[in-house]
């Protein structure tokens, strides 16, 4: 009986750490128009992985990342933005205002998420 109890106690320590092991391809995300994402799907590619904001003095960005996209993009590369209004409220839109803001304007066709925390304590997982 002890030693059920005191695995079951070790079980509980472990968990947590255990849990925490997850690689970046063990995550499903959602697009920004809705969808899942699994990024075990980018296994094999370089990932760039950008928080962006319409609303900040690095907006322009875009612009940047797009080409850099149009370059490098493909099998090799992919670029994935995950919008965020943690900082100064930055990104305030829904998400169907954000994707339209980045096609209208910045030409964007790289794989937008849906807009997440990447900071505090709802902070998306994929980014803890």
């Amino acid at each position: 009986m002890r030693s059920i109890f005191t695995f079951f106690c070790l079980l509980l320590v472990l968990s947590p750490l255990v849990a925490q092991n997850k690689t970046f391809y063990d995550f499903t995300v959602e697009t920004i128009d809705g969808q899942s994402f699994p990024l075990s799907q980018l296994k094999g590619k370089k990932v760039l992985i950008v928080n962006v904001a319409s609303k900040c003095g690095l907006t322009p960005q875009y612009e940047q990342l797009q080409q850099l996209y149009d370059t490098y993009g493909g099998d090799q590369f992919t670029i994935i933005g995950f919008p965020a209004n943690n900082f100064r409220e930055q990104e305030p839109g829904t998400n169907a205002e954000i994707q339209e803001f980045c096609s209208i304007n910045y030409g964007v066709t790289f794989p937008l998420m849906a807009k997440i925390s990447v900071v505090g304590d709802d902070m998306a997982p994929v980014y803890q």
